[in-house]
């Protein structure tokens, strides 16, 4: 027995520990694992971002808001795809969300692509909670072999089991197919020895996985002016006089040359650097 215990306390170093008890009162998680254990981890220090700082996508805000309100409600909701260019607010759009509804019950929940397969888990784990939960998927997109997609779909709509009515799935992407398509596929469509009988049934898979969120949001390249706007608005925030955001036109203008995007982002990152010199 002795030699035996010995034994158990030697494996017990080597196996991985146990997950820490989950903080219910925080507003955003992220879903970790280590080997075959996974778990939600607070996140201390949440990106906080308003509404209001989300300039030139008021469309985009306000059906994602009322989508989030009827949901926070327990009316019907949809899952919502954002897709479209980079820099544009789509994954700020999910954070503003957070920050003007927490109050009122909305949590967030990040789920890496390499977790994917752990939705059902994490689905189950929030079912029987009273705060309704977002589960936030950043810039997803899948290559052909990865199977991460076939949980997500099962999910969205296709499992015998329902969606919990508290869990939503935002997801943000930088292409609307979020597998890739390719025109070999339909050049392949006649009948070969060797080929797929039904080879449209390849292409009604890959796009199927789009087509279960219900909401559909496009975000697209900003214009001089709105780059110019938002430029100004974080120029505004970081206690930039009007002389100086006056002055920040041509800097601007040669900061997104220099990075080849009109972007929120590329804007934000100018108006950081930029106060940082010319703010006293």
């Amino acid at each position: 027995m002795a030699q035996a215990a010995r034994v158990l306390a030697q494996l017990e170093a080597w196996l991985p520990p146990a997950p820490p008890p989950i903080d219910w009162s925080a507003h955003a998680y992220r879903w970790r694992r280590r080997g075959s254990r996974g778990w939600l981890e607070a996140v201390a220090h949440v990106a906080r971002i308003e509404l209001d700082d989300l300039q030139h996508v008021d469309r985009q805000k306000d059906v994602i808001e009322r989508n989030t309100l009827q949901f926070l409600k327990g009316r019907p909701a949809n899952n919502v795809l954002m897709t479209g260019a980079r820099g544009t607010g789509k994954s700020s759009l999910v954070k503003a969300m957070l920050a003007a509804h927490a109050g009122q019950g909305l949590r967030l929940v990040e789920v890496d692509k390499e977790d994917l397969a752990d939705l059902t888990d994490i689905v189950a784990l929030l079912a029987d909670r009273e705060e309704r939960y977002i589960l936030f998927c950043d810039d997803l997109s899948f290559e052909e072999g990865e199977g991460g997609y076939k949980a997500l779909k099962s999910v969205l709509d296709g499992s015998i089991s329902a969606t919990s009515g508290n869990v939503l799935i935002y997801a943000t992407s930088n292409r609307r197919h979020l597998l890739p398509e390719y025109m070999s596929e339909n050049l392949e469509t006649r009948h070969q020895p060797d080929g797929e009988i039904h080879p449209g049934d390849t292409v009604e898979e890959k796009i199927s996985l789009s087509e279960r969120f219900g909401i559909w949001l496009s975000f697209y390249p900003f214009r001089q002016d709105d780059y110019l706007d938002i430029v100004h608005h974080w120029l505004r925030e970081l206690g930039c006089p009007a002389s100086g955001i006056e002055a920040a036109r041509m800097p601007a203008l040669q900061w997104a040359l220099e990075r080849g995007s009109r972007s929120g982002r590329v804007a934000w990152q100018f108006a950081k650097d930029w106060a940082a010199r010319h703010v006293e």
